[in-house]
């Protein structure tokens, strides 16, 4: 019989940031998102920036990873990325901030490749920030939500 549930850990060089029984994961690998489920057969993937989910019950959480790698083992699901964050943690101003400095790195014409690629490495994990904060409320959403502007 398949077991019904993953242990999921995130783990950054820092700190954990999530350790759930989950019934579903889904990864930003390389290749492409990868679904795992109870079950999974073991494998081990690059992990690039993305969003996370996982899902317990009928709840579906997020969270941002910023490279790294999972390990899937039965029933445990661990990633090890260099940066990453739940959802409602990520403050949207900084996101924000952080993809108008990107943004205006690119609009340099005389961005050597290296600048360039790391405006863009740091474009993608503001936008990806942005977008998972987005569906989990992120810090300045929740101060708002508490502090509404008069």
């Amino acid at each position: 019989m398949l077991p019904d549930s993953i242990e999921l850990e995130v783990v950054t060089p820092e700190r954990q940031v999530v350790k759930e029984t989950v019934s579903e994961v889904q990864l930003p690998a390389l290749a492409g998102y990868l679904g795992v489920l109870p079950g999974h057969a073991p494998l081990v993937t690059e992990l690039g920036v993305g969003e996370l989910s996982y899902r317990k019950g009928k709840d579906t959480s997020h969270a941002t990873v910023v490279r790294g790698f999972a390990e899937v083992l039965p029933g445990r699901v661990i990633v090890l990325a260099e940066a990453a964050e739940r959802a409602e943690e990520i403050d949207l101003d900084r996101a924000r901030a952080a993809r108008e400095r990107a943004e205006k790195r690119l609009a340099n014409p005389n961005a050597s490749g290296t600048d360039w690629d790391r405006a863009v490495f740091a474009l993608q994990r503001a936008l990806t920030r942005l977008q998972v904060a987005a569906k989990g409320g992120g810090v300045a959403a929740a101060q708002q939500e508490h502090h509404p502007a008069p």
